[in-house]
């Protein structure tokens, strides 16, 4: 028997029973094709390498699963391979799981590891599929993302096509090392060859990559998130509007949060927020898109747009 053979029948096995609470030993036997012996044998081929596997006890007993001490290879058909990279490509890019890239990490490995017709099969239907961030944020492609997390995870230097906030395009060489998701968009932290620095570059701004022979040795990588953090803070912006939230600090930080905001506590249930934007009906819908109340301190400019357009909904609904 070959090892190929063995690891398919054990693969099969964990298959038949992931579909029924539990297995007799006779039923495991007759879908396999092999004898009763060979399946105790199976299952404690399985239990060694981490599968939780009862034993039933009773005339109707047999086999089931259980949860084990760590988390084993999972046995997913077609239909519930592309489920799964759907919802995790969902995850990745409404930033459902914060600022980590756990989703965008376990997407490309489940891709990667899909045969080819599935790959296919997935490609069609990210074409049908549209994601509805923000109004005002510009969408990024799942491909992108992808691309830009085989980057972080490839270790090589890689060829950026970029464009600046002002439209010019450029082409930098860059040592990747994490995405980093703020709840409105994406960030790719890498070091600028050329100029020697730790820089963070918007993911939506990215309009190609390719990945060089050339590995690198990240020495005294910066903390991502807190780069990302330092660079938003650092952009001027020609309107600002200062609001106070009903809220602790941390609450408020879940609402809005630090790389949009500057906050300072206001006593012991309220934050007062500084959020910065391009124009004030920018500033306007992203208030009436946090979904918690709130008091502008400033300015007048966003304080006055936000009462036209509370009078205009309450006119167009009376």
């Amino acid at each position: 028997m070959t090892v190929t053979h063995a690891t398919s029948r054990l693969l099969r096995l964990v298959s038949l029973l992931s579909t029924r609470p539990v297995r007799t030993c006779g039923e495991l036997a007759e879908h396999m094709s092999v004898t009763e012996r060979t399946v105790r044998r199976d299952i404690a081929r399985l239990r060694d390498l981490g599968y939780g596997i009862e034993s039933a006890p009773g005339p109707w007993g047999g086999y089931r699963l259980s949860p084990g001490t760590r988390l084993p290879p999972l046995v997913l058909d077609d239909e519930e391979a592309l489920a799964v990279a759907v919802g995790l490509r969902s995850a990745a890019l409404s930033g459902a799981l914060g600022a980590d890239q756990a989703a965008l990490s376990a997407l490309l490995k489940l891709r990667q590891a899909l045969p080819r017709r599935l790959a296919g099969r997935l490609g069609e239907l990210d074409a049908t599929l549209a994601h509805t961030p923000r109004s005002e944020e510009p969408q990024i492609s799942p491909d992108r993302l992808l691309e830009l997390a085989t980057a972080c995870r490839g270790g090589t230097r890689t060829e950026l096509s970029y464009r600046d906030h002002a439209g010019r395009s450029t082409i930098r060489y860059v040592d990747p090392y994490r995405l980093v998701h703020t709840g409105l968009r994406w960030y790719f932290v890498a070091r600028d060859v050329g100029r020697g620095q730790w820089r963070t570059f918007r993911a939506d701004r990215v309009t190609g990559t390719r990945i060089t022979a050339e590995p690198v040795d990240l020495v005294d990588p910066p903390d991502a998130a807190s780069l990302v953090s330092r660079g938003i803070a650092s952009v001027v912006y020609p309107v600002y509007a200062t609001v106070r939230l009903p809220l602790p600090l941390d609450r408020a930080l879940a609402v809005v949060p630090s790389t949009i905001g500057a906050h300072a506590p206001d006593g012991p249930g309220a934050t007062v927020v500084e959020i910065g934007g391009n124009d004030v009906e920018q500033l306007v819908d992203y208030l009436l898109g946090l979904g918690t109340p709130f008091r502008v301190l400033s300015t007048d400019a966003v304080r006055e747009a936000l009462l036209r357009r509370a009078r205009g909904l309450i006119e167009a609904n009376q």
